[in-house]
């Protein structure tokens, strides 16, 4: 599903963990590249982090739901420049709701905390049988 998304591959997306007990799911992306905030700044854009955040969270929910889920809102604290080779985005489910899930999401690059995320996401619809 991630090899489907154009975007996902210009960024250069790819699955570091997934853990459906505890509802825990990562996703790393170079800072550098496509993701660089301008040429040689060595520091990945906001936009890049923003949506690494939003896959990471869509893709823990649809683990947890079995179903692709869509972003609702999202909000994200960028806490210090995205510097390093690459960016790790680690989400958790809070809440897999009936109509509603929460989902937080912490980004890592060079060994520092650098943003933070939590995404609402629309759980589908059951089917009545």
């Amino acid at each position: 599903m991630m090899d489907s998304t154009p975007l996902h591959r210009l960024l250069g997306f790819r699955v570091v963990s997934i853990d459906t007990r505890t509802g825990s799911f990562s996703m790393a992306a170079p800072t550098s590249g496509n993701a660089e905030r301008s040429d040689g700044a060595g520091q990945a854009h906001g936009g890049a982090i923003a949506t690494l955040i939003d896959s990471t969270a869509t893709y823990a929910c649809c683990i947890m739901q079995g179903k692709a889920v869509p972003t609702i809102n999202l909000r994200v604290d960028y806490l210090r420049p995205a510097g390093g080779e690459e960016m790790v985005a680690t989400a958790i489910v809070r809440r897999a709701g009936r109509t509603v899930s929460v989902v937080d999401v912490d980004v890592i690059a060079g060994g520092k905390l650098v943003a933070i995320g939590r995404a609402d996401l629309a759980t589908p619809a059951q089917e009545n049988n």
